[in-house]
């Protein structure tokens, strides 16, 4: 058995700044009846999964190499190291630039860490202390694994798609790079819900939902936007590349077959492009409104097409 964890991943392994993400599957280990000292993320990015802490200890920071990467920004890139000394299980801060607290109080040496202690890395994240066992870890991963997959397509769910976007577009306005977004609607969908019934209607987004994720790279981001609308998030992808993707994934669904029952379904898409810097978007929010009155105009202009 397995859950989906997202990682950073170097987009040039000389430059611990430059990263996407990527989702990689880890497999959940058969309960052995095992103690583990375990670090449970709050808040930031992370919001929600576990990590182990390993007998070598852990490296907690931006750079490649570290244990539990925390890519954000106030986060250094060796920032903390947690580690075993005589039973003790201890966090020391390696020189961070914002520093490292424990329960609101800064670190200037090392600290034992207690049951519960919650410790502050960068602006954004704390990660809680605590002992679990394999059979808590376990619920735990699907549980976070329910709370940020949409059921039905097992796309992202908006809530993740939204927390993303924000970091991404953090991340295209400081490095000064490119972020493209493409919003997807399937055309004629009520219609085909009309026909078919509601269920032959899921079955379509669900399976069209997996063909468009196969579609993309790993570090791209696919999310059920809401209804039959779908998003893709596409880091250092300039407009045009965007827009070429877009049209890939259009010719994609035209072949796409969903047999449901005794049927063989089809349905066509439209997508919206919008880029970031060209749509001069502050916020996520004025991403999306680019993208979606790109959309609006495909739609307008007959569907089943990429409108920028």
């Amino acid at each position: 058995m397995t859950y989906h964890e997202r990682v950073a991943q170097p987009l040039d392994p000389g430059d611990d700044d430059a990263f996407v993400t990527v989702e990689k599957p880890v497999p959940i280990p058969a309960p052995t009846g095992g103690i583990h000292a375990c670090l449970t993320a709050l808040t930031g990015s992370l919001a929600g999964q576990m990590f182990r802490i390993p007998e070598t200890g852990l490296l907690i920071g931006r750079a490649v190499s570290s244990g539990l990467k925390i890519v954000e920004e106030g986060v250094s890139r060796h920032h903390a190291r947690i580690r075993h000394e005589g039973g003790a299980i201890l966090v020391e801060d390696l020189a961070s630039r914002n520093g490292t607290f424990v329960n609101g109080e800064r670190l200037s040496d090392a600290r034992t860490l207690e049951e519960g202690d919650k410790i502050q890395v960068g602006p954004l994240t704390v990660l809680r202390f605590a002992h679990h066992d394999e059979i808590d870890e376990r619920f735990h991963q699907r549980l976070v694994a329910s709370a940020l997959r949409d059921p039905l397509t097992r796309l992202y769910n908006k809530r993740y798609l939204l927390d993303r976007l924000d970091s991404e577009l953090r991340f295209a306005r400081r490095h000064d790079s490119a972020l493209s977004l493409l919003m997807i609607d399937v055309d004629h969908f009520k219609e085909l819900n009309d026909t078919h019934g509601h269920l032959a209607g899921d079955a379509v987004l669900a399976n069209l939902s997996a063909a468009l994720q196969r579609a993309v790279r790993n570090e791209d981001i696919v999310a059920r936007f809401g209804g039959e609308e779908l998003a893709v998030v596409l880091r250092a992808v300039e407009l045009e590349q965007a827009a070429a993707l877009g049209e890939r994934l259009r010719r994609l669904a035209e072949v796409t077959v969903c047999r449901y029952r005794a049927l063989e379904l089809r349905a066509t898409i439209s997508v919206g492009v919008a880029a970031f810097p060209m749509a001069r978007a502050e916020t996520v929010e004025q991403l999306i409104e680019a993208a979606d009155q790109a959309l609006y105009r495909a739609k307008r202009e007959g569907r089943n097409r990429v409108s920028r």
